[in-house]
């Protein structure tokens, strides 16, 4: 993919017109209605072929808004770009709109060095605890640096 991070900034409007967008009826609890409507979301992106969905909400409008999210995180944990940018900043909520771009960054930081966290601590200006915390504090980060630790030989983060 060419441009992750230019795509990781898109506003939902653009980015769904780069994905296939498929309605479906949820599946479990929620009685009628769930069962009656197609409120599920399935979006595909054509260019990474990554596939993210959602039927957590009854809402279909809150459920894309849902699958959307989830698209730029695995988009930002699965597309890498070399040779890393600087990151946005240190800290990043996980409920930012930035943190799709933050984390995809980290882990680009992450692949050039091993996998190894203190090199990248040291890039970054801080302590390589500091660092592990925050990238401990999101289960699907922590589970792409392991990944990455584990290529490298490396013992994973806990």
């Amino acid at each position: 993919m060419e441009n992750r991070d230019g795509i990781l900034q898109l506003d939902d409007f653009l980015l769904v017109k780069q994905c296939d967008l498929e309605f479906t009826k949820g599946t479990g609890n929620g009685g009628q209605k769930r069962n009656k409507t197609s409120s599920a979301v399935r979006l595909r992106h054509r260019e990474s072929g990554l596939t993210a969905e959602d039927c957590s909400e009854r809402s279909q409008h809150r459920n894309r808004a849902n699958a959307l999210q989830k698209l730029r995180m695995l988009i930002a944990l699965n597309v890498r770009n070399s040779p890393p940018q600087p990151l946005p900043r240190l800290e990043c909520a996980l409920d930012s709109p930035d943190y799709p771009l933050w984390a995809a960054r980290l882990l680009d930081l992450l692949a050039e060095n091993g996998g190894d966290h203190r090199p990248c601590a040291v890039v970054l200006a801080c302590s390589a605890t500091s660092l592990a915390k925050k990238i401990t504090r999101d289960p699907r980060l922590l589970q792409a640096v392991n990944l990455l630790r584990q290529q490298n030989g490396i013992p994973p983060l806990r």
